[in-house]
């Protein structure tokens, strides 16, 4: 395996603390000193760049969130001068104004290597051919792991998403060994294959590289199972750079190794924003340490997880995201996130692993319907006694009434890209 491995994957934890703090201070200087936002958000926080002497005292630093750079749209947070940028991507934009990214050469180029070094831990090999079925275009995920697939030395079918009849086809006819999806668009994969009599089992896939939104333990062995593949994490966000922030090792799966000498991670409690030690749970943090276009300095993701020590690599791991803390539903009380719902629904019988939640309005109270497609075979009493056993999954292992609908199948909205798991009508009422 050390072979495999380039020159930061070998690092000791001391040597990487040392880098770390050397790229740490390099970006807050560079931000302070070409990003009017950091300059006053630092000055207003009574912090300069020289008073991070070690890197705990990263958190004497104010957050970066996504309204800052929404308010700077669209060139405010760059550090380098516009002739400087060789690619720009941004968010969809679908709750404000889009997040834009740039990147420099070096950004593109250092973007690519962590891509190839997530593939590699996925278990990609030089020659190997690659099916990226994310979105290409503004949105990250597509031309994000595109260029980290050739860098790695692998054939690259952009497929994109879409036109999930012809990927199925494109599978079996080009014979691709791995696949970069995201998990909810797998499932619509798997529900083609079948529908054209297709063993999925069969084809020459042997991993899958998952990314782009949260998904469960559950969901792994499902997708595993039926498609007789090593499905692993991948994650990143536009903010910070794409995907390849941090990626499950094959070997392992036993959650997610950051890029640490290129990206720094604290996890802090949601509410308060302090620092929470290794293994607690809480929101993700991100500094980045190598990006000269628009580097950010403790941005929040919202992202739920808990930092663990390296085991397939000596950089710290992520445990799978559980959740957004700006996803969570709160129920009369009860707090609820849509992977506690999803493991219910994967373990239950006669329901496929599609499903929506609803929530809406009852007089004062708040209510919230699951709906859950019914797998093809499914009888009238089984999908009858999958709503039941559902509703009571939810009200004895979260504690909150629900009610179930099971739908037929292909009923609810399949997307290409990120699944909408939540549909809130309270407004409408």
């Amino acid at each position: 395996m050390s072979d495999l491995l380039d020159a930061g994957e070998r690092l000791g934890r001391d040597e990487l603390a040392a880098l770390q703090l050397e790229r740490l201070r390099a970006t807050l200087r560079h931000v302070y000193e070409h990003v009017p936002f950091y300059r006053q958000s630092f000055d207003k926080a009574g912090v300069r760049p020289e008073d991070c002497g070690s890197l705990a005292d990263l958190a004497r630093f104010p957050f970066t969130v996504k309204a800052d750079l929404r308010e700077q749209y669209p060139f405010g947070m760059f550090a380098v001068d516009q002739s400087e940028i060789r690619r720009l991507h941004a968010s969809s934009g679908t709750t404000g104004r889009p997040t834009v990214v740039g990147y420099t050469e070096r950004d593109l180029d250092t973007w690519a290597d962590v891509v190839a070094r997530s593939l590699r831990a996925a278990g990609a090999r030089p020659g190997h051919t690659v099916h990226v079925a994310y979105g290409y275009g503004l949105f990250t995920g597509g031309l994000g792991a595109h260029y980290g697939a050739e860098r790695l030395g692998c054939t690259v079918i952009p497929a994109s998403g879409g036109m999930t009849a012809r990927q199925v086809q494109l599978i079996q006819d080009l014979r691709p060994e791995i696949i970069m999806i995201t998990p909810s668009y797998m499932l619509t994969l798997l529900d083609e294959f079948e529908r054209q009599g297709v063993d999925p089992r069969g084809t020459s896939l042997k991993v899958g590289v998952f990314g782009a939104e949260p998904w469960t333990e559950e969901m792994r062995r499902e997708i595993e199972e039926r498609f007789a593949i090593d499905a692993v994490d991948i994650y990143g966000l536009s903010e910070v750079m794409g995907p390849g922030v941090a990626q499950e090792c094959v070997e392992t799966k036993d959650g997610l190794h950051i890029w640490e000498d290129h990206f720094y991670p604290e996890i802090v409690d949601p509410i308060t924003g302090e620092v929470l030690p290794d293994g607690a749970e809480g929101e993700l943090v991100f500094t980045s340490l190598t990006k000269e276009a628009m580097p950010v300095v403790r941005y929040r993701t919202r992202d739920l997880t808990r930092l663990l020590p390296g085991t397939a690599r000596v950089f710290r791991r992520m445990e799978k995201v559980t959740g957004r803390s700006d996803d969570m539903v709160i129920l009369r009380g009860v707090n609820l996130f849509p992977t506690q719902i999803e493991e219910i629904v994967l373990r239950t019988p006669a329901v496929a692993p599609h499903f929506q939640l609803r929530l809406t309005k009852e007089g004062r109270l708040d209510a919230l319907t699951v709906r859950a497609e019914a797998r093809p075979d499914a009888s009238p009493e089984q999908r009858a006694d999958a709503a039941r056993t559902i509703a009571a999954a939810v009200k004895d292992g979260i504690g909150v009434s629900v009610a179930v609908e099971v739908v037929d199948p292909e009923t609810l909205e399949r997307s290409v890209g990120k699944i909408k798991r939540i549909v809130d009508l309270r407004r409408e009422h």
